[in-house]
């Protein structure tokens, strides 16, 4: 593993250093050897997804999914390079020429559940922005993953790059976990864990080294009193059950008192196979299980929605709050005062008005992909794409000035 660290540090001193336009053509050059290897993949896969007991859907892939992840590493080398671009830049009183440019972190460790398109969306947004990185996927989705970085790592050669810039550790032993954690003797810049509470409790607790990412994705939906039902229904259909596995999904729909009579007797209809679970306010409403003190807190990443009724946007404000994890919160509304008042309210990493939570993707926010969804509130916040990956210097350019 510190052998690995070690390689990985190496080639990122070349990724940093190399052209945007190499780095554009590698990417395209691991999308097409993606292409190339789909059969060997999909068969991969398919061993996987047999000895699977649970997540089913995100770690399955067939030929469709995988063009789509062929396509998102296309469109993130056609981003932008953020890497030397200039943010700032100011002459002070006495000539300095100071500017503040983006560089790459250096070395991302990236730890990760289930998802086999991390692999190739880790990969591509790392390079984009001039990093290197060493994926630890889960032992479920571990065939397909190598399957992925064979492909990957071709790429990388075929364009010139050594294959170290995208490293993978080809063993499911959590031992590899803790090895990262530690940093790899200094070799690792940032982890960043992308799976399940207790994946991403574990590095919070035990990582040496700076970390980013988000612990879960409750997210909420507010219907306000002046919302068009019909819309507000589509969306709740969709940001619930469009994917329910994802942490983008809405786990719960808080209904303002004033619409609740006239929108919560259509809600089932409007979300058949959705168990919905209600307080007492929104039973007296529409038939729905009793919710309990805990389903306000639950990531459910599956068909179950908690349904809570409210005074009003101050009450839906609080418990947004007190239950949200910071990730996705959005109001249905047609005033758009209270919208607006919404939006900038509630203190989450996202928040929409007249949209689906499920819009919480790097590739719908135009970044091509995402490494994660941020939640905290130093250095990123929301999708990670490449731009977020760097951090920045300051170049300072004098004509011998010296400080008095």
């Amino acid at each position: 593993m510190n052998d690995m660290g070690r390689e990985t540090r190496l080639a990122a001193a070349t990724l940093r250093t190399c052209s945007g336009e190499q780095r554009s053509a590698a990417i395209r050059a691991m999308a097409g050897r993606l292409r190339a290897s789909s059969a060997n993949v999909l068969a991969a896969n398919a061993a996987d997804v047999a000895a699977a007991t649970g997540m089913i859907d995100r770690l399955m892939l067939d030929e469709a999914r995988l063009e789509g992840i062929a396509l998102a590493l296309e469109a993130v080398a056609d981003l932008p390079d953020p890497v030397g671009e200039e943010i700032a830049r100011w002459t002070r009183p006495n000539g300095l020429d100071i500017a503040r440019v983006r560089t790459p972190i250096g070395v991302i460790g990236m730890i990760y559940e289930s998802r086999p398109n991390v692999t190739a969306d880790a990969a591509a947004i790392c390079v984009r922005s001039g990093n290197a990185v060493i994926l630890r996927p889960g032992s479920d989705a571990l065939g397909t993953c190598l399957a992925i970085h064979r492909a990957l790592a071709a790429g990388l050669e075929e364009a010139g790059l050594p294959a170290g810039c995208v490293q993978i550790v080809p063993t499911a032993d959590r031992e590899a976990v803790g090895l990262m954690l530690g940093g790899l003797d200094g070799t690792i810049d940032l982890i960043i864990p992308r799976g399940g509470k207790a994946l991403v409790e574990r590095v919070s607790r035990e990582a040496r080294v700076a970390t980013l990412g988000h612990l879960e994705g409750i997210c909420h939906a507010y219907v306000h009193a002046s919302a068009d039902i019909d819309t507000a229904l589509s969306v709740i259909a969709n940001a619930k059950m469009r994917r329910v596995s994802i942490c983008g999904a809405t786990e719960t729909l808080l209904v303002d008192r004033a619409i609740a009579p006239r929108l919560l007797p259509r809600l089932a209809g409007a979300l058949p196979g959705c168990e919905l679970r209600g307080d007492e306010e929104s039973r007296a409403s529409a038939p729905m299980e009793p919710a309990v003190e805990s389903d306000w807190s639950t990531e459910y990443l599956a068909p179950v929605l908690a349904v809570r009724t409210v005074a009003g946007l101050d009450e839906a404000v609080a418990h947004i709050a007190r239950y949200g994890t910071g990730h996705t919160e959005t109001i249905l509304a047609e005033d758009a005062g209270a919208a607006e008042a919404f939006l900038d309210r509630v203190d989450s990493a996202i928040v929409m008005w007249n949209a689906s939570t499920q819009f919480a993707d790097g590739g719908e926010f135009g970044f091509g992909a995402e490494i994660g969804i941020a939640t905290g509130k130093l250095h990123a916040r929301g999708p990670v794409g490449p731009e977020q990956l760097t951090t920045f210097k300051y170049v300072v350019r004098g004509t011998g000035q010296v400080r008095p």
